[in-house]
């Protein structure tokens, strides 16, 4: 009997510690969730670099103990759709700054979504503790079925 391929997995998720090198776990992660998908090349990018600022500020500015863990999860809520999710265990909403000085080497993350996004957000997470930051990247269809 011959062997039919897997179908790509639709969502996948990791904790990660709270750790700088956790964004480039993250970014490992998305490699591997987006591997064979045919909009890889126009998700990926995008992906990585709202990912990366995502999992970053979970790891700089959410103010908890440092044991507890950052959730990602990477989600294709469409073929040329990837939402992305990075829980944190810290309730306080993030604040959107305008952009940095050219001299500061922090407060862009946010900007960074908001500029990049098709779409972005923050919830509360189910049972009251802590929140996630989503965004929605979106490839162009014509170029995503090329």
């Amino acid at each position: 009997m011959p062997e039919t391929p897997c179908p790509a997995p639709d969502e996948q998720t990791c904790w990660l510690p709270r750790h700088p090198k956790s964004a480039r776990a993250a970014r490992q992660e998305l490699h591997a969730f987006l591997h064979s998908h045919p909009s890889r090349e126009h998700l990926l990018p995008t992906g990585e670099l709202l990912l990366s600022e995502l999992v970053t500020n979970a790891v700089t500015h959410t103010r908890t103990p440092r044991d507890r863990l950052i959730f990602v999860r990477l989600q294709l809520s469409s073929p040329t759709t990837l939402r992305i999710e990075v829980h944190d265990a810290d309730s306080e909403k993030p604040s959107l700054r305008h952009p940095a000085s050219p001299t500061s080497e922090t407060g862009r993350g946010l900007f960074l979504v908001q500029e990049l996004a098709q779409s972005w957000g923050c919830c509360p997470r189910r049972g009251g503790i802590g929140k996630f930051i989503w965004c929605h990247i979106t490839a162009p269809a014509a170029e995503a079925a090329a």
